[in-house]
């Protein structure tokens, strides 16, 4: 990809039954697992290393995560979130403040005209 965009790093689902759902893709559908972060967290990627993953992210609050039945988010990986807002904001794009997750990552949901989510998520916050 060239642009704003380094590449589409993964497909993500909101969960609300962690243990179920780790099971269902990692055991029923026998997807590789690629990234795990721990249980409580919340955060696990499937499928092959260098590759789009598919993600599950356990909901704990259902008005703020949930995507809607069936709804996924698409995240696009940056160099640095912050500035991945303010360019998008520049552009004419609603987008939500960042997200810094130490130790993990910082992610911004940006929304397109119909309103389904979108991400963009960079390095974690240094210090």
């Amino acid at each position: 990809m060239e642009g704003l965009f380094k590449s589409l790093a993964d497909i993500s689902y909101i969960v609300s039954d962690w243990q179920r759902s780790k099971k269902f893709y990692a055991e029923t559908l026998g997807l590789p697992v690629a990234a795990f972060i721990t249980d409580e967290v919340g955060w696990m990627e499937f499928g092959d290393q260098g590759s789009t993953h598919l993600a599950i992210m356990l909901s704990r609050d259902p008005q703020v995560h949930d995507a809607g039945p069936g709804g996924g988010i698409a995240v696009f990986a940056v160099d640095d979130a912050y500035q991945a807002v303010a360019e998008l904001r520049r552009r004419g794009v609603r987008c939500d403040d960042v997200v810094a997750v130490p130790g993990m990552v910082t992610y911004a949901t940006f929304y397109d005209p119909d309103g389904n989510r979108l991400q963009v998520a960079g390095p974690p916050p240094k210090g």
